[in-house]
């Protein structure tokens, strides 16, 4: 009798713990009370044993959905469409939950496998072979009730995603990648680009041509850069380049004052003009001395030290424009300006203005601090007064200044080969510089906002270098 089942493709609900198998009847044994099924599924997902066998004990419903070798067996290609029919027919008076299959098994799913025996639930304990798993879990105890099989029922629908186990052999990567054919791939997609005329030794022969690019060049098509942007009529016979490489040259002095006179004339007088020399210097002052690192709410106590060493004259009345601002800026700031009888108007009117500031004044050096200070702004020379080096006040101011080995800024010095009184570190120029000496001085230059027709109607062709910024360091072009 129990032949007559042998074959027959059935479902067997084995409750909410071990879950839903499906598969071919294999064999009966009416002795032991045991039934077992060969090629199983267990909640649709194929078991990776050839042969599961279920105790009388453990089946709480048995339902048959073939009848004797009206379902082939699933080959290795069909056991993944095989699965989901089965389920289907399985499950129909279940709810939707996927629990992970109690049973584990070892990378191969060959035939040879022994069968998995689930046994009466009072067996326990766990089996050493790493190939066969025991299936059935221990019996809840009475103390549970139904509230622990509910707990574990959701915890199961939660956390129970069940994992294709069916994909136990390993990918074969290189055999995979042997299949596809590179070249004709990229044949292909060269062949139907803008161009489908185009064969693939022609992209080819593009492809090893194209040209390759630094992480500072442009990809894009660009116009060539022109770096002589500034020419002028009268040339000073030095040039000087920026750090991008424009060349800058200088005019002469003459010239340089038929720029500012023709700039004053359209309205940039001598006050904005000295207004912007100021707050340029200051800047580059402020950067010389540490910038923020230098000022900050914190370093009080440590306040810069700047000494302006002034003369009765226009550079003069620049270099207090300079201090002025940074006084304002909470630098200890000190000028040296001699008595004089007779001084110009805007040196005045820029000592008022200073005298406003916490900035001290002196007229003595013996005035001046003995010890070395922080930055020496030196403003002592005149472009239209050279024989100012001969008073002696001026040496004196001359002497102290080398005595203090402090690092020294010029602005605006004037033009000439000869050796200057006061060795500087730094030399700022002023819109367009002049032919200075040939000293290890670094020469910088102001912007000091002349505009761009100016320049042309003095007939120089004129493109501004400075970019973002005010003061901008050159270079001597040799």
């Amino acid at each position: 009798m129990a032949t007559d089942w042998l074959g027959s493709v059935v479902s067997i609900n084995c409750g909410l713990t071990l879950g839903v198998y499906q598969g071919e009847v294999s064999s009966v044994n009416h002795a032991s009370q045991t039934i077992s099924l060969k090629q199983p599924y267990h909640n649709g997902t194929k078991c990776p044993v050839a042969e599961v066998t279920f105790s009388s004990m453990d089946i709480k419903e048995l339902k048959f959905l073939d009848i004797q070798n009206t379902v082939n067996k699933p080959s290795s290609g069909q056991g993944a469409a095989r699965g989901p029919s089965l389920t289907s027919a399985g499950q129909r008076g279940q709810s939707n939950r996927t629990t992970r299959p109690p049973v584990t098994s070892s990378s191969s799913t060959h035939s040879d496998i022994p069968p998995i025996t689930i046994l009466h639930r009072a067996s326990t304990g766990s089996s050493k072979n790493r190939g066969v798993t025991q299936a059935t879990p221990k019996k809840n105890s009475a103390r549970n009730g139904s509230t622990s099989g509910l707990a574990r029922s959701k915890d199961d629908e939660c956390f129970g995603g069940g994992t294709d186990e069916d994909l136990e052999a390993d990918f074969d990567f290189e055999g995979n990648l042997a299949l596809f054919n590179k070249a004709a791939f990229f044949s292909q997609v060269n062949g139907t680009g803008s161009h489908g005329s185009r064969t693939q030794p022609n992209s080819t022969q593009a492809h090893q041509h194209s040209p390759s690019y630094r992480h500072d060049e442009n990809v894009l098509e660009v116009k060539p850069v022109i770096y002589r942007q500034i020419t002028v009529p009268q040339h000073g016979g030095k040039e000087y380049c920026t750090d991008s490489g424009l060349v800058v040259p200088s005019v002469t002095y003459e010239f340089h004052q038929h720029l500012l006179a023709t700039a004053e004339r359209w309205g940039l007088t001598l006050e904005r003009r000295l207004e912007m020399i100021g707050v340029c210097s200051s800047q580059m002052a402020l950067t010389l001395l540490g910038g923020p690192n230098r000022l900050t709410p914190k370093n009080v106590h440590q306040r810069p030290t700047v000494v302006l060493l002034c003369g009765p004259h226009l550079q003069g009345a620049q270099g207090i424009s300079c201090g002025r601002h940074l006084a304002n800026h909470g630098v200890e700031v000190i000028l040296f300006l001699p008595n004089f009888v007779k001084i110009q108007e805007a040196v005045t009117s820029e000592v008022n203005l200073y005298s406003r500031t916490s900035g001290q004044q002196v007229a003595s050096i013996k005035e001046l601090p003995a010890s070395p200070v922080d930055l020496l702004i030196n403003c002592l020379d005149c472009h239209e007064k050279p024989l100012l080096k001969e008073k002696s006040w001026y040496q004196s101011a001359a002497e102290w200044a080398n005595q203090n080995r402090a690092p020294v800024l010029s602005i605006d010095p004037p033009v000439g080969e000869q050796h200057q009184s006061v060795e500087a570190k730094w030399t700022l120029s002023l819109g367009l510089p002049l032919p200075l000496a040939e000293t290890d001085s670094r020469v910088y230059l102001c912007d000091i906002g002349i505009p761009k027709l100016v320049f042309q109607e003095v007939g120089i062709r004129y493109l501004s270098p400075f970019g973002c910024k005010f003061v901008i360091p050159l270079h001597r072009a040799y």
